[in-house]
């Protein structure tokens, strides 16, 4: 026994490193002539280590051919069961490769049925992969239709009010008018179109950096019912030179980590935007609650709604909507306040969003908590 097993281990070995050996010298080649390698190693270790212990039990005659005749039937049947099934394997990866190759990167991949599951696996990361190409490009057109609508927004918000001033800046050097009171009419109305061109500017320096990645935020805790007070405060002036009135409720324990200055501009965006799109009478609500858990600040107006069709591009960069949304001669920009907006609560880790409420829409913004809420309530108006 111990001579049969120290011969068949032996032979097993021998013909096992030579497998090695050999599968390494193939390691490039196809799938199919791997286990054909693998087929082979198994028959030829197996008939070996039988025809070595047939021979070495001295079996003669009619015994030892029938015992060699099985061994080699059964390695012919093993060496025809791996050809099979190493050409059905490189069949499967031939129509995986077939697939990738008639997909383009930015269309749709179908991967071929009847893969076994190692190539389904891969077939299956191939096909999220070929669809997180596809979004990506998209979102590239996107971003690239965007841009343009931008500049040529920006082209003309800046070329008329430039235009306006020079005409002006040529009339007061060349005497044309000389009355007081014209003159200080057209300096007033020079400086804040320069005003409004650099609130522009700002908007432009504060988008290139959300969207280079590049806005710091320096955190703390503050309480969005300040925020609320603080955002009413800031744009009491227009609200009364367009006739609207303001609203404001906060729960006084609201309390989020965030960037006061930058939230607050973001929120500040929302307002003035709710403001100048509210009819003379009208209101704007700046509410800030706890919903579910969230910390949820909402600015409603009296807009009239947005278009459905429109809701999901209000806060694309340079999108101005239909006649109920798009800007009035106060100098609402270029389309800059809401993707603003967005850039800085997504930089939260926030979320906002838009919906038809009422007579107007509603702007939400969603933060986590940064600690559990009170019950207290103030009004602001």
């Amino acid at each position: 026994m111990l001579l049969i097993v120290a011969v068949t281990a032996g032979l097993g070995l021998l013909v096992a490193l030579a497998g090695l050996g050999l599968m390494r010298l193939l390691r490039e080649r196809s799938i199919g002539v791997m286990l054909a390698v693998v087929a082979v190693v198994t028959v030829v270790a197996t008939v070996g280590g039988v025809v070595a212990i047939t021979l070495q039990m001295i079996i003669e005659g009619a015994p030892r051919n029938i015992v060699l005749s099985v061994v080699a039937v059964g390695g012919l049947v093993g060496l025809g069961v791996a050809t099979v099934l190493a050409r059905r394997v490189v069949a499967a990866s031939r129509r995986l490769v077939d697939a990738v190759h008639e997909a383009s990167p930015t269309g749709e991949f179908v991967p071929p049925a009847g893969l076994p599951a190692e190539l389904g696996t891969i077939a299956k990361t191939l096909e999220q992969a070929y669809r997180s190409l596809r979004l990506s490009h998209e979102r590239e057109r996107s971003l690239e239709s965007a841009r343009r609508e931008l500049v040529a927004w920006v082209s003309h918000d800046l070329r008329t009010p430039l235009a306006g001033m020079r005409a002006m800046a040529e009339a007061l050097e060349d005497g044309v008018v000389a009355d007081p009171e014209t003159v200080s009419r057209y300096h007033r109305q020079i400086r804040l179109e320069v005003d409004r061109l650099s609130g522009m500017v700002d908007d432009l320096f504060e988008l290139s950096r959300i969207h280079a990645g590049t806005l710091r935020l320096s955190r703390r805790r503050i309480g969005l019912s300040d925020l609320v007070a603080d955002a009413l405060a800031g744009v009491e002036q227009l609200a009364r030179a367009k006739g609207v009135r303001l609203a404001g409720e906060a729960d006084v324990a609201v309390p989020v980590q965030a960037d006061a200055g930058e939230l607050s501009r973001a929120l500040g965006n929302l307002v003035v935007n709710a403001i100048r799109h509210t009819p003379e009478d009208g209101t704007v609500w700046v509410r800030a609650t706890v919903e579910e858990g969230v910390a949820c600040l909402s600015v409603a107006d009296c807009c009239g709604g947005i278009p459905a069709d429109d809701l999901p591009r209000v806060f694309d960069v340079a999108f101005r909507g239909e006649t109920a949304r798009t800007p009035s001669t106060d100098g609402a920009g270029a389309g800059l306040g809401l993707a603003i907006a967005r850039g800085i609560v997504e930089a939260h880790q926030g979320v906002i969003g838009v919906v038809n409420a009422g007579p107007g829409c509603r702007f939400e913004i969603r933060l986590p908590l940064s600690v559990p809420e009170g019950p207290a309530v103030f009004m602001s108006r």
